[in-house]
């Protein structure tokens, strides 16, 4: 019984006005205006260079003017100096797998706040959208957003009676619909698809087909009734998650296809569906074979398909038991959201939950690690994301949980570093991001401490720089602080009953 939930909200802009996030008159550093941001003395670190001590940065309308030794950069005359000693400097980082999230509106800034200049939305939405413009109207703090398309599932969808309105999926029963699908969601301005769990494989095709016919790129879900290997030769961009992985490498990979097709799913039954799915995956994962996997992960590199193993939400999915319910970070989120997740989990993830099913999950999610490394020692890249929108998780403060699962199941931490900044600026083809160096995009992370010592020093945020505005400690805990106190505390004594947090869909990982 493990649900997930994405909350949606209606009060656009709100927070942002409260906060007083508007860009002001005449910012100072990295603004249009001509005044130049130097960050000196400090050490650099990216995936394209490693660590490079004694380094001067210069910023200066949302670029980067210039980044090398201290010697070889001077200082211009009446630039606005940060001293960088003893510090360090990294890209801003990105959630590649989030939803937007409303109850608040307060995601935008939290993702900066925590140094979070990138997102990624998983399933279109006019929240989103609008946020995206605010943030380029200068009405608002927020990151860089690429939106995608509604979720297109096949018919009947999990997401059947969850979205009532069709504004996060579309459900499709047959190619024909599967391509219009994709045309209608290119016309709307989508930047990719977003493929699903229940597409037939026919309609699979269709939407590979006609993504490609377009120029437009598709990734997500592989569906149930799809390998792996053939949605990567089709072209898929990112396969979302470690849910359908376990098929391709299963010593006993056609006896476990066969069961999954034989699931039946009514209109919205994801609980139905992540139940009878559980213990394939299960049997799945305890029979991978590494040789297999070798050639399947080997495929996937060679075909340039990025992975997103998202294991913020696989951990929250398989240890329920072990979420902190008194997590300090939570005093940004307000009571609704609070008593919201805490209704969920004593109502949706424990209950019916047995000893052995608590000790299966435990090892499901240990597999999920070895897999992970796995799949980066075969070269495939991996990008950081959270599925921002299931419960617990956290709008910029989770993508640093996320790093830390990555170190954990075995990547060095310039490897994680390189998941959450010039591996997604790979994938969003922007070679002007995810690096530190003249004429790249001024997203920018000073931290008080060393991420490759310790990955968890991504936490210790001194300063951002976003969009080529400096957001300094002081001014960064004075927007912390507003945003705490907008969101209200104490957290209730008892969890909020589910009708008081609106809803548009309680179900699926998405």
């Amino acid at each position: 019984m493990r649900r997930r939930t994405i909350l949606t909200g209606t009060a656009l802009g709100v927070a942002g006005a409260a906060l007083g996030l508007a860009r002001p008159a005449g910012a100072r550093a990295g603004s249009a205006g001509g005044e130049v941001l130097a960050i000196r003395g400090v050490t650099v670190i990216d995936a394209s260079g490693g660590a490079r001590r004694g380094q001067t940065v210069l910023i200066r309308g949302g670029r980067i003017l210039d980044a090398g030794p201290a010697q070889r950069v001077p200082v211009p005359h009446g630039a606005r100096i940060v001293d960088g000693a003893g510090k360090h400097l990294i890209p801003g980082l990105a959630d590649m797998h989030t939803h937007a999230v409303g109850i608040d509106d307060t995601d935008p800034e939290l993702y900066v706040l925590n140094g979070v200049t990138t997102t990624r939305q998983m399933s279109g939405g006019a929240l989103a959208r609008q946020w995206r413009q605010q943030v380029a109207d200068g009405a608002r703090l927020g990151p860089r957003w690429s939106i995608g398309s509604r979720i297109v599932d096949g018919s009947p969808s999990l997401w059947d009676d969850l979205d009532g309105d069709g504004s996060v999926h579309l459900a499709v029963e047959n190619p024909a619909q599967a391509r219009e699908a994709v045309r209608q969601e290119h016309a709307a301005g989508a930047e990719f698809i977003k493929t699903y769990t229940r597409l037939t494989r026919a309609s699979f095709l269709a939407v590979a087909d006609e993504s490609n016919r377009l120029g437009l790129p598709f990734l997500g879900h592989v569906p149930d009734f799809v390998q792996l290997t053939e949605a990567s030769d089709r072209g898929m961009r990112t396969v979302e998650h470690l849910f359908e992985i376990w098929y391709d490498t299963s010593a006993d990979e056609d006896r476990l296809r066969a069961a999954v097709a034989a699931v039946p799913i009514g209109r919205g039954e994801y609980n139905g569906w992540f139940n009878r799915m559980h213990p394939i995956e299960y049997a799945a994962a305890r029979s991978h074979d590494r040789r297999k996997a070798e050639k399947v992960f080997g495929r996937l590199a060679r075909n340039g398909t990025f992975c997103t193993p998202t294991l913020a939400l696989h951990e929250t999915n398989d240890k329920p038991e072990q979420i902190d319910r008194h997590d300090p970070r939570y005093r940004y989120f307000s009571a609704d959201v609070i008593g919201y997740w805490d209704w969920a989990l004593e109502n949706q993830y424990l209950p019916g939950r047995t000893p052995n099913q608590i000790s299966r999950s435990k090892e499901l999610f240990r597999r999920r690690l070895a897999l992970t490394a796995d799949l980066a020692a075969a070269g495939v890249p991996l990008m950081t994301g959270t599925d921002l929108g299931t419960t617990y998780l956290m709008p910029g403060f989770s993508l640093h949980d996320e790093l830390a699962l990555l170190v954990r199941a075995g990547l060095e931490p310039i490897q994680a570093l390189a998941a959450a900044t010039v591996n997604p600026a790979r994938y969003l083809g922007r070679r002007d991001s995810g690096v530190v160096a003249r004429g790249a995009v001024a997203d920018l992370v000073l931290l008080d401490a060393d991420p490759l010592h310790d990955i968890r020093n991504t936490t210790r945020v001194n300063s951002i720089v976003v969009q080529g505005r400096l957001i300094g400690p002081a001014e960064r805990a004075r927007l912390l602080a507003d945003i705490e106190a907008l969101a209200g505390r104490p957290k209730p004594a008892a969890a909020a009953p589910v009708a008081t947090a609106p809803v548009a869909s309680r179900g699926c990982p998405c």
